[in-house]
């Protein structure tokens, strides 16, 4: 007996008319989207920055393993890199052929 009913929201949506006119309903619902669109990224940020929080606290809480493992990449790229430039040098040391 309680539940809202269809009339219920007829009668609602007819005082609204009356009370705001015709006029200016689609402005208020332009606001109101646009409140609503900046309130979603206001809370969207603050979970964000709860997220960027505890990736911090995970970051101080890991193991100090992880450096031998970024020296050992550091040093594979190096060795990389050194033989990258060997081949360049070696590739400037042929002569070239002209096409004539």
């Amino acid at each position: 007996m309680n539940a809202l009913q269809p009339w219920h929201i007829i009668l609602l949506v007819l005082v609204v008319v009356l009370l705001f006119g015709a006029k200016r309903l689609p402005d208020a619902a332009r606001s109101i989207g646009k409140s609503m669109k900046i309130f979603k990224a206001e809370t969207k940020d603050l979970t964000g920055e709860q997220k960027a929080e505890a990736e911090e606290a995970e970051t101080r809480q890991l193991p100090q393993s992880t450096a031998p493992a970024q020296d050992q990449q550091v040093a594979d790229l190096q060795r990389q890199l050194d033989e990258l430039k060997k081949q360049q040098a070696s590739s400037a040391d042929q002569p070239q052929k002209n096409a004539s």
